[in-house]
């Protein structure tokens, strides 16, 4: 396991990077320096191909929240600093309509230095208030994806798409989002809206964050169809790093071979771009 440390030297690094600087000062990074260099450049980097990133924070038992739907301290304060820096080197950060309803999240980037990044809600039936909290104008870009024709607050750009049955397709989503101008992208829940993007082979990375907790029952971060051998379940290649409060598991997804599913490759381009201008890769965890 690799225990890093995003020193403000090497935020300051990152964000240069998330800014499409040149950055001519290359210090010697410590050993943890590095390991987040690693585990953050591929996100920052603005001259590889597109990335799309899910995330989930959970229990040692996988889960995401209680059997009444208390998630606020499922991470602890090391997992929740991952999740901002997350937000503040990607484009967009993406919710499904039941995150944005039940936590009524703010998305916007508080326990470290960076830009909030656009704000996207997957709303199919136009659920969304207009008074809801990722709708504030408070800077960033504010995006609906529905499938009804309902106007929102002037500043908030709407995205229509069809529906395929009650859903919105994940590869149609990124596309629009990519049209837009948003090359990097965080989906970060819920659980439904994760599993729909993996499913659909729009995934290229996959952080899971495991705090060290054990709750006993409630939703799961993550419910996919089930499989009935383990020779057909999906093993993604691994990297395991030490955040402080919570373990982080920083999976690289296969190629996708979802019929439909949109072209592959951003993360492994952007890490193995990361690495060559930064030193060796470390050796994955299997």
């Amino acid at each position: 396991m690799l225990a890093i440390d995003a020193t403000p030297r090497l935020w300051a690094h990152l964000l240069d990077l998330r800014a499409g600087q040149a950055v001519a000062d290359r210090p010697e990074w410590t050993a943890a320096e590095r390991a987040a260099l690693e585990l953050y450049a591929p996100i920052a980097r603005r001259d590889t191909a597109p990335l799309v990133l899910g995330q989930i924070g959970q229990s040692l038992d996988g889960r995401v929240a209680t059997v009444t739907g208390d998630a606020r301290d499922v991470s602890g304060p090391d997992g929740l600093v991952h999740l901002h820096r997350i937000r503040a080197l990607v484009d967009a950060v993406v919710i499904g309509i039941g995150t944005a309803l039940h936590d009524t999240p703010q998305l916007t980037v508080r326990l470290v230095p960076g830009d909030s990044p656009a704000r996207v809600v997957i709303d199919p039936s136009g659920r969304l208030p207009d008074d809801a909290p990722m709708l504030a104008p408070n800077g960033a870009r504010r995006i609906v994806v529905q499938a009804v024709d309902r106007p929102r607050p002037a500043g908030v750009e709407v995205v229509r798409l069809a529906r395929t049955g009650e859903r919105l397709q994940p590869a149609a989503i990124l596309s629009a989002l990519r049209e837009r101008g948003l090359h990097s992208i965080l989906v970060e829940g819920g659980s439904t809206t994760l599993a729909h993007f993996l499913e659909a082979g729009c995934l290229d990375r996959l952080h899971v964050a495991v705090a060290p907790l054990i709750i006993g029952a409630g939703p799961a971060g993550l419910t996919t169809s089930p499989v009935e051998r383990l020779s057909r379940a999906c093993r993604p290649v691994t990297r395991v790093y030490g955040l402080g409060s919570d373990v982080l598991f920083d999976c690289q997804m296969p190629e996708a071979e979802t019929q439909g599913a949109r072209p592959r490759g951003g993360a492994r381009a952007g890490l193995d771009a990361a690495v060559a201008s930064h030193g060796p890769a470390m050796q994955p965890d299997r």
